[in-house]
This record gives structure tokens, sequence and C-alpha cells, in this order.
């Protein structure tokens, strides 16, 4: 790699760092090409990405920022997982890191705040964007749902009330 290439990767890694909802960062030593297809296969899927970086290079491109002691976990083969989200890197990796024994989670950051492998763990247990839309819609949905019962049961007691006076009326 000329300096320009290096140059440009780190250009492409601040972006990196800047830009996503979260970013963690895992030893791969080991990790066969098929396991390392597998897993970016399962980032895409939930919008997120793998990258392997060059530990000096990232070293480089967190300097001067609020993660930059971050940049301690940066030894040996390493590979960073990142997405807008902060939700979808961490729940993939730690799901895919229980079943793949040479993916080790080493730590990683989302925005100011810096995690070890616990703190990646603790990330991947949180609702993802979609299943809070969710929550939030059935929480409005619940009252909305009561209030059209209450405004329904008058009618529905008048319609009744209407058809047994029309019963002995008729009889």
């Amino acid at each position: 790699m000329d300096r320009t290439e290096k140059a440009e990767m780190v250009k492409t890694l601040e972006g990196i760092f800047d830009n996503s909802g979260s970013v963690v960062m895992a030893e791969y030593s080991g990790m066969t090409v098929a396991e390392m297809t597998d897993l970016r296969a399962k980032l895409r899927e939930k919008g997120a990405t793998i990258r392997v970086v060059k530990n000096r290079l990232a070293k480089i491109a967190m300097k001067g920022k609020p993660f930059e002691a971050a940049g301690s976990m940066l030894t040996g083969p390493v590979a960073v997982a990142y997405a807008e989200d902060m939700i979808s890197a961490p729940k993939v990796t730690v799901d895919f890191a229980k079943d793949n024994k040479a993916f080790n989670i080493i730590g990683g950051f989302m925005g100011e705040e810096i995690f070890d492998t616990s703190g990646i763990e603790g990330l991947s247990k949180l609702p993802s964007r979609e299943e809070l839309i969710g929550m939030a819609a059935q929480l409005l949905l619940g009252p909305v749902t009561q209030i059209a019962q209450r405004l329904s049961s008058p009618a529905s007691a008048l319609s009744g009330a209407i058809k047994t006076i029309e019963e002995k009326a008729a009889a």
C-alpha cells in the first residue's frame, strides 16, 4: 500500500467511525473464508458491514476523536463491524460469536462511549429500531381500541333494545 492508498484508507475509516451508530471490534484469526462470507451476509441482512482493518491506520483514524482510547483494543488481526443504527452490528456479531470460536469480540464504541466485550453483549440485547417501533405502535393502539369499544357499546345496547321491542311488538 502506498502513501495515497493509506491516506484514502484513513479517510474511509474516519468516515466509518464518525458516521456509524456503533462499531464492534473483533479478532477473526482462524476463521475460514466461508465463515467470514457467512458473517458478512448476516450483517448485510441487518444493514451492517464488516471490514478488516490495518490497526495502525485505524488508530490514526481514531486520533483526536472521543473514542480514541478504543484504539488500545486494536492488536492482532482485527475486523470492525458497523452500521448506521446502534444495535444491528452488536446483535449479529454477538450471535455469530456464540457459534464460532474463531471470532472473538474485543470491544467497540458508540459515540463517545467505549465498551468492552460485556458492554457489546449488553448492546446486543437492546431492542432493534423495528422492535421499538412495534412496541410504540402497540402502546398507542391499546387506548385507541378501548375508546372505540366504549364508543360502540352504547350503540350496541340501543340496537339490542330496539330488537327486543320489535320482537315483542311482532308477538
